[in-house]
């Protein structure tokens, strides 16, 4: 699905060019990616527009109960929460499920999703996890070839799957940000929702009214985040972007701040360090695994968080993030897209 302009999203669209490969998908918003910049041959299934939940289930019957012809195909990547049920259509060639986390509303964060739920909501979600969940770990476990993005995920589908996942960084596009300058902004790029904490951000800038604050991204807590910040000048929500103001907004601010809970990899903190940005993040999870602390950005921690944060942020003028350039640059460029394009075409023998 390219419902918004995620990391996930750019991933798959870099992996596909790359690759020369035909793209089949769901749903695509044009508020996301444009996929007119696919080389291969689009293949939509046709999801229209649903309940976040009934969608869900929709979006799994698509793939499970696929149409389209895979024995075309000779490898099939799979990406995506309900694409591996589809691999009981395929009849030869290798399987490879690249697998960002197991969906997280069945997993790890299954109380978190119950309660953002209504009553009627928590049943809904209660019966798609019975029909899902059985279905997902038979298809993972038909899958020849398991990859992932972090250590960090690879530790959460042992534990929840049962397997082992070879880790393949995200093919990240350094080579689109670079520094342009230090202006007195700080950016925050994360989706807006529940776990991503952009409220904590928010919150610590209403607290340091003489610091600015651009929060370049949409979600579903925007209008919410919108009212948080209410009143302090000093933050600015311009929600989805074109690529060519994101890469300016990246490549002039003094830092940017992604703070979410349990990241998976997080492709944001990689293309502010490719832009010589340093990073203020959470002190967990796949950041740890990107982001160096006091070389590359700043850990925060989860207790008192937006203390932290406050106090982070004024512990580092101008100067210091402005000289932290190089580190960032260099280490960026460890996750470059030739990377990971270079280990799928080794498995894939081409």
């Amino acid at each position: 699905m390219f419902e918004i302009r995620g990391g996930g999203e750019r991933m798959m669209l870099t992996l596909v060019n790359a690759l020369d490969a035909d793209l089949m998908f769901a749903y695509h918003n044009p508020n996301s990616f444009d996929l007119k910049q696919v080389r291969g041959k689009l293949i939509n299934l046709g999801l229209g527009k649903t309940l976040p939940g009934l969608r869900t289930f929709k979006l799994a019957r698509l793939f499970s109960e696929l149409k389209h012809d895979l024995d075309g195909y000779e490898n099939i990547i799979y990406s995506g929460v309900a694409a591996p049920l589809a691999v009981r259509h395929q009849t030869h060639g290798k399987s490879i499920f690249y697998c960002h986390t197991p969906p997280r509303f069945v997993y790890d964060q299954k109380d978190y999703y119950m309660r953002q739920q209504s009553w009627p909501g928590r049943m809904a979600l209660r019966l798609l996890n019975r029909w899902f969940k059985p279905r997902y770990e038979k298809a993972v476990a038909q899958i020849q070839i398991l990859l992932t993005n972090s250590k960090h995920v690879a530790e959460r589908i042992e534990h929840y799957l049962g397997r082992t996942a070879q880790v393949v960084h995200p093919p990240c596009d350094v080579d689109r940000f670079s520094y342009m300058a230090t202006e007195p902004y700080y950016l925050s790029t994360g989706r807006l929702d529940g776990l991503k904490r952009v409220n904590a951000i928010i919150e610590a800038f209403k607290r340091m009214p003489n610091k600015k604050l651009v929060v370049a991204s949409g979600g579903g807590d925007l209008e919410k985040l919108r009212q948080q910040a209410q009143g302090a000048t000093n933050i600015e929500f311009t929600g989805w972007i074109e690529e060519q103001e994101l890469q300016q907004l990246m490549g002039r601010c003094a830092a940017t701040i992604y703070i979410p809970k349990d990241e998976d990899f997080g492709i944001s903190p990689v293309e502010s360090m490719a832009a010589g940005k340093p990073v203020f993040c959470s002190n967990h999870g796949g950041l740890l695994e990107t982001v160096v602390d006091g070389v590359t950005g700043f850990y925060i921690n989860d207790a008192a968080i937006v203390d932290h944060l406050i106090e982070t942020i004024e512990g580092h003028d101008m100067t210091e993030l402005a000289a932290m350039r190089g580190a960032c640059e260099a280490r960026a460029q460890l996750f470059a897209a030739d990377k990971a394009i270079e280990a799928f075409k080794k498995l894939l023998d081409v």
